[in-house]
């Protein structure tokens, strides 16, 4: 039976093709192989952090020494130890590092710098030199010796090696290490430093230390303005050339080298106490006293400051205020801000000046108990001080006077003169512990 219009035909006929969808199909396809065979392979897994590139050592390296060129030490310091970190093998990074930290003042870490340069090249004679010169400032002169004598050795025509041994030479007599011989050896040294590279900033530098230590001001003058021709941006060169200005009275001089000195190295407060002395010596206290209190903002734990201070009051007749600074010099304690001061045991020169300071502003202030104790203390720890046993009795003095004075219950202090106490004493040039002696 035939079924009349019925729609259950098995015949069914097919549609055309149509070509838009075919473009569209395979334009798909391409943008799929694409991206699985190019952009994927060069796209990052996700959540991971990205690889930053390494600076090369040489660019820090180039860094460091336009820091230098700058007069920036301690932003050059800085850059070698970026360089260091990035090529750890290399021993110049740390020879230049420790050269670089000897002129800010960081003699431990300089000592420790060429000895990590000597680690990774044991026969290198300027590694040695400059371990030897850094240890020369810590007061370890043996060690200091030795290192020096071993750069020699490994280079006989070292000229920075004789220049760094002469000067070692004379901070042990300073230091009171010397023998008789000792001055001799550091000119002999300082003069063959010259003979071998008479241009050279660190013979000059060497010249300029022999000569400042046997008073030759005029001729260490000279000599220190050649170093720093050829280097201007070693603050101890300008604090060096200072203090030979001051010794030739030339005081304006003087103070511009100082601050020269402190615009390169401002976290060191010497420059400001050599400023203070020389404003002391021609009298003008009141500026004297601001740059002493400025080092004490450096270093507010630094009884050699204290000390400074106090004198710079006591010169001033700011008497109650001069005790209260030489006491955390000679006793020690707390400062108004809580900060530890440890006290100075008494020795010959500049901490001598400030035990018979406070004991004359101490009986200037009728505290006579505590004086007359400085007053022994001095006597017997001091003996060969003429002016420290001078003064030690002027203290007897006016505690005397005192004690005679009717009315004396009251505790001030019939006015004395101070006698010998001096404006400035002792060696011009620094020690090289704690905070030199200006």
């Amino acid at each position: 039976m035939y079924l009349k219009g019925s729609k259950l035909n098995y015949t069914r006929r097919r549609k055309r093709s149509n070509p838009w969808r075919i473009l569209v199909l395979v334009v798909l396809v391409g943008i799929a192989l694409y991206f699985n065979e190019i952009v994927v392979p060069k796209t990052p897994p996700l959540f991971i952090p990205t690889s930053t590139p390494t600076r090369s050592p040489e660019s820090f390296v180039s860094e460091a020494q336009t820091l230098e060129t700058q007069g920036k030490i301690n932003q050059a310091i800085q850059a070698y130890k970026k360089a260091a970190e990035v090529d750890p093998k290399n021993p110049i990074n740390y020879i230049a590092m420790a050269r670089l930290q000897i002129y800010a003042g960081n003699y431990e870490e300089a000592a420790t710098n060429a000895a990590n340069a000597l680690l990774l090249n044991p026969n290198n004679s300027t590694a040695h030199a400059l371990r030897g010169w850094a240890l020369g400032f810590t007061g370890d002169f043996l060690e200091a010796e030795g290192a020096l004598r071993r750069a020699l050795e490994l280079d006989p025509n070292n000229a920075a090696a004789y220049s760094y041994l002469a000067e070692v030479t004379i901070l042990k007599i300073q230091a009171g290490q010397g023998d008789l011989n000792s001055l001799q050896k550091a000119i002999e040294n300082s003069r063959k430093a010259e003979e071998l590279a008479p241009g050279q900033m660190e013979t000059h530098r060497a010249r300029g230390v022999v000569l400042e230590h046997t008073a030759n001001y005029e001729e260490a003058v000279r000599e220190f303005e050649a170093a720093i021709a050829r280097n201007p941006n070693i603050a101890d060169l300008h604090l060096a050339l200072g203090r030979n200005y001051r010794a030739l009275q030339q005081y304006d001089k003087a103070v511009e080298e100082f601050n020269r000195a402190n615009a390169l190295n401002p976290t060191d407060p010497l420059s400001l106490t050599y400023i203070s002395r020389t404003y002391a010596t021609v009298g003008e206290y009141a500026k004297a006293i601001q740059f002493a209190q400025q080092a004490l903002k450096i270093s507010p734990d630094d009884p050699f400051l204290w000390g400074n201070l106090g004198q710079m009051l006591y010169r001033n007749r700011e008497y109650p205020s001069a005790v209260r600074a030489l006491r955390l010099a000679v006793r020690g304690g707390a400062t108004e801000d809580g900060t530890l001061v440890k006290g100075l045991p008494l020795d010959y020169g500049r901490v001598a000046e400030y035990y018979y300071t406070y004991g004359l502003a101490l009986a200037r202030q009728g505290e006579c108990g505590e004086a007359l104790e400085i007053s022994r203390t001095l006597m017997e720890g001091v003996p060969n001080d003429e002016t420290a046993v001078y003064n030690a009795q002027e203290i007897i003095n006016i505690c005397k006077e005192i004690a005679q004075t009717p009315g004396s219950s009251s505790g001030a202090p019939t006015p004395v003169p101070t006698g010998q106490l001096t404006s400035e004493s002792g060696n011009s040039t620094p020690v090289q512990q704690g905070t030199p002696n200006p």
